[in-house]
């Protein structure tokens, strides 16, 4: 199952060429004071430019937000002094997708966290072949975690990627768990470590934002903005998430408030949470997608 022929790899490797040099990029041009909407912007059209569409929105996650926050439109925030930025990032080549993290440190104190999450992923990619479970999987990244004197967040997890799905059936977890599954040759797969301090919960919560929204399911719609707006979503993401500033421009401001909103209501579309470290503890991640070969795998990214 989920083999892919060698035209379709070909697309992989792309896609995973692009999303390299973009995160070599980023390093470049995220600053303290820099605003998180230029840096969302910049890496989305970079992905373009080099032949790709964004597989989500830019996710630029400060300190204790691990995951999920883009800029909504018109944000106004900015890179804070002494932080910790996440900087995720998803690229499909004609829906074949990879995804790939970058911590960026301003705070000396948060170093061992990005050193540890960066740790965890080589030991992980050293490690996974064909047939190692995902439980082994998880017990590793966790021990080379541990080990360090830190701790995993043990309710994200790495996952397998597929075409126009960013989270396609595997998950590999970050923790030692009982799990049957097993990783198989030829499939792609996003390995991804979170880590925060021993004082942190080591999980996290929802938080209040929703800024990353997905196609849920077609629905009858009063509204003919909403069908209108829906429809656009529809063909230009299919499955894919995207973000509310991508559609700044289909209809007026108080059409699209309204056309938004019913779409939401009717749950037509789908929201994603910010994710919080549960403790209000800085998370630190890296992150590589990996192709499963006979002797081990390779690094698309």
């Amino acid at each position: 199952m989920n083999r892919y022929n060698e035209e379709e790899l070909e697309k992989f490797r792309k896609s995973g060429r692009i999303l390299r040099e973009t995160r070599e990029e980023v390093k470049k041009f995220v600053r303290e004071g820099t605003p998180i909407i230029e840096i969302c912007e910049k890496v989305e059209s970079l992905l373009k430019e080099k032949g790709g569409e964004p597989a989500f929105p830019c996710n630029v996650s400060i300190n204790e937000i691990a995951a999920h926050y883009t800029s909504p439109p018109n944000d106004k925030r900015i890179i804070p002094e002494n932080s910790l930025v996440k900087v995720d990032i998803g690229v499909h080549v004609n829906g074949y997708v990879t995804d790939t993290a970058i911590t960026i440190c301003f705070n000396p104190e948060y170093a061992p966290l990005v050193e540890t999450a960066e740790k965890a992923l080589e030991e992980a990619i050293k490690n996974i072949h064909p047939n190692i479970s995902t439980s082994n999987l998880g017990k590793l990244i966790e021990k080379t975690i541990r080990t360090r004197g830190f701790k995993p967040i043990s309710n994200l997890t790495g996952h397998q990627v597929g075409r126009y799905l960013v989270h396609a059936g595997t998950s590999i977890p970050n923790v030692s768990h009982i799990s049957l599954s097993k990783i198989k040759l030829g499939e792609v797969y996003a390995i991804e470590p979170f880590v925060t301090f021993l004082e942190g919960a080591g999980k996290v919560k929802d938080g209040d934002e929703v800024t990353i929204f997905r196609f849920l399911k077609s629905k009858t719609l009063r509204n003919p903005d909403a069908k209108r707006l829906l429809k656009h979503i529809v063909e230009n993401f299919r499955t894919l998430p995207f973000a509310e500033r991508w559609l700044q421009n289909i209809l007026s401001k108080n059409q699209f408030k309204k056309a938004f909103k019913e779409l939401l209501t009717s749950k037509a579309l789908m929201g994603y949470p910010i994710f919080v470290e549960a403790g209000g503890k800085p998370v630190a991640q890296a992150e590589h997608t990996v192709l499963i070969v006979e002797d081990g795998c390779e690094v698309l990214t």
